[in-house]
C-alpha cells in the first residue's frame, strides 16, 4: 500500500510531461534529402553557428561518405546538420532488433522491466528526462539524444542489476534467498572509459524518483570542487566553499520540494554559521537556531538565503536525510573519483595543494561507512592519477565494475543506429557492425562515431 502511494507520488510530475512527439517532425528539406553523414568527422571541421566548415581531409584518407566527395578545393563549403529530432514514434516494420526481436519496449516506467526486456530501447520525451532530472542530464546522454535524434536510451542488464539491488533492499520478498544475502547499500560504479556508468546512475535516479524515493543526485560532482570561493573554518580546521554549498542545495530542491516540505527537522542543535561569499564573516553571531517546527525545505530555504549558512546547512542536511525513515532516500553521485590538487592560500606566502576530503561539502558526503544507500560513479575522463585498488572510506566489497558493451549489446546499439538513419541500411551487414564492433572495443562513444562509416 505504501509503495503504490509512494509511486503515485514520484510519477505525478512525470506524467505531466509525457508527450508523443520529442519535437517536430524536421523540415521537409531534410526528409527530402538524403543524410549527410558530417558527425562521422572524416574530414577535420570546425563548428560555426550549426554549420560544418570543411578544413580538408584527415591524414591517411577516410571512409567514403555516399553522395560527397572531398579534396582540397571543397575547403570552402558549408552544409546544413541534421540535428532536429526525428518525431517519437513506433513501426513495427523498422523497429526491429537483432533476430527479428522488437527494437524498443513501450513502457511508462523502468520499474516493470525483467530480464526479457535487457537490451532493448526504452523511449521518453525530453521534456520527461528533464523533469525527472532536474539537475542536469549526463553528457554521454545528451551527445547520444543529439546524435541520434531521440531520447532512448537502452537497457542494459547491468542497470536492471543494480535497479533489483535496490529494490531488494527497500521491499524486501518474504521469503528470504541466496539474492538478498548479496545485496549492498553502498556501492561504487567503476568500469573504462566510455562503459557507460553515468547513464546507468541516470537510470537509477529515473526509477528511483518514479517510485517516490527521496533521491540526492549530482551529476557532476567535479563541480563540488572547482571554482568558488575557499575560507578556512577555524572552528574544524575544514574548508568552507559557501557557492557550491549553495548550488547543491538549490539543486536539491528542483525535484524533491514538495517532499522536503513534509519531512521535519529531528536535530535542534543551532547551525554553525562561516564566511559569507565574498562578505567575510557575521560580526557577533557564530551560529543561528531553526525555529521549532521547521521542515527540511525550511533549513535548505535558510542555506540558500543566508550565505554564511550554506555550508553548515549542507552539513546538517546530510544527518537529517540519514533520520529519514518514512520513505527510501538514496544519495547518487556522478563523477565521485574527484582528488582536489589545486594551489590554494595557506598563508600570505605559502600555498599547498588541497585534498578533497579537506572541503566541508565533501567530508560530509564522502564517507560510504554508514547504513545509508549510497551509489557513486567513477569518472576516469575526468579524473587525476591512478585509482587505488582500496578506496578510504569505503566498503571493500562496495566497488561494481561495469564492462563496456558485449556483443549482444553491440547488435542492439548497431540496430538502433540503423533504425535512427546513421546507418546506411543498403550497406548494413553483420559483418561490418562486427568489424566497428570489435575495433571500439565495445566502447559506446566510439561505436556511435564509427557507426556512419559502414
Amino acid at each position: 500500500m505504501i509503495g503504490s502511494f509512494l509511486r503515485s507520488a514520484g510519477t505525478a510530475v512525470v506524467s505531466q510531461c509525457r508527450r508523443s512527439s520529442l519535437l517536430p517532425p524536421p523540415p521537409a528539406l531534410l526528409a527530402a534529402a538524403t543524410r549527410s553523414y558530417a558527425k562521422a568527422k572524416t574530414p577535420k571541421t570546425t563548428l560555426n553557428r550549426g554549420k560544418i566548415k570543411i578544413m580538408g581531409p584527415r591524414k591517411g584518407g577516410g571512409a567514403d561518405i555516399p553522395g560527397e566527395s572531398f579534396s582540397p578545393e571543397d575547403a570552402s563549403t558549408s552544409f546544413e546538420l541534421p540535428t532536429d529530432p526525428l518525431p517519437f514514434t513506433y513501426d513495427p516494420a523498422l523497429d526491429v532488433g537483432p533476430g527479428g526481436r522488437p527494437l524498443f519496449s513501450v513502457t511508462q516506467s523502468l520499474a516493470p522491466l525483467t530480464r526479457k526486456q535487457s537490451n532493448t530501447y526504452v523511449d521518453f520525451s525530453l521534456e520527461e528526462w528533464n523533469a525527472i532530472l532536474p539537475e542536469g542530464i549526463p553528457a554521454g546522454m545528451t551527445k547520444e539524444f543529439e546524435e541520434t535524434r531521440r531520447c532512448a536510451v537502452m537497457v542494459r542488464q547491468s542497470f536492471l542489476d543494480l535497479r533489483d539491488n535496490f529494490r531488494r533492499i527497500s521491499n524486501p520478498p518474504l521469503r528470504p534467498s541466496n539474492k538478498n544475502l548479496n545485496v549492498k547499500k553502498q556501492i561504487v560504479l567503476d568500469g573504462p572509459v566510455s562503459c557507460g556508468k553515468s547513464i546507468t546512475l541516470a537510470l537509477l535516479v529515473h526509477w528511483a524518483r518514479s517510485e517516490g524515493w527521496l533521491v540526492l543526485y549530482v551529476p557532476k560532482g567535479k563541480e563540488w570542487t572547482h571554482g568558488g570561493f575557499y575560507y578556512r573554518n577555524p572552528n574544524n580546521d575544514f574548508w568552507d566553499t559557501p557557492v557550491q554549498a549553495a548550488k547543491i542545495l538549490q539543486d536539491f530542491l528542483k525535484f524533491n520540494e514538495a517532499r522536503l516540505q513534509q519531512l521535519p527537522c529531528q536535530i535542534f542543535d543551532p547551525v554553525p554559521l562561516g564566511e559569507g561569499a565574498g562578505v567575510g564573516m557575521m560580526k557577533g553571531v557564530d551560529s543561528m537556531e531553526m525555529p521549532e517546527g521547521s521542515t527540511l525545505y525550511d533549513l535548505i530555504q535558510t542555506g540558500i538565503a543566508y550565505t554564511h549558512a550554506s555550508v553548515g546547512v549542507l552539513v546538517r542536511l546530510r544527518k537529517e536525510i540519514s533520520l529519514v525513515k518514512d520513505i527510501p532516500v538514496l544519495f547518487a553521485v556522478d563523477q565521485a573519483r574527484r582528488a582536489l590538487q589545486l594551489d590554494k592560500a595557506v598563508t600570505v606566502r605559502s600555498t599547498r595543494p588541497i585534498h578533497a576530503k579537506e572541503l566541508s561539502t565533501v567530508n560530509a558526503f564522502r564517507s560510504m561507512l554508514h547504513d545509508d544507500m549510497m551509489v557513486g560513479a567513477f569518472s576516469h575522463s575526468t579524473a587525476v592519477g591512478k585509482l587505488r585498488q582500496e578506496l578510504p572510506d569505503v566498503p571493500i566489497d562496495a566497488r561494481v565494475m561495469l564492462p563496456r558493451y558485449n556483443l549482444d549489446e553491440a547488435a542492439t546499439v548497431c540496430h538502433y543506429y540503423l533504425r535512427q538513419n546513421l546507418i546506411h541500411r543498403d550497406r548494413f551487414t553483420e559483418d561490418k557492425w562486427k568489424r566497428i564492433y570489435y575495433i571500439s572495443n565495445g566502447n559506446g562513444s566510439e561505436m556511435r562515431w564509427l557507426a556512419p562509416f559502414i
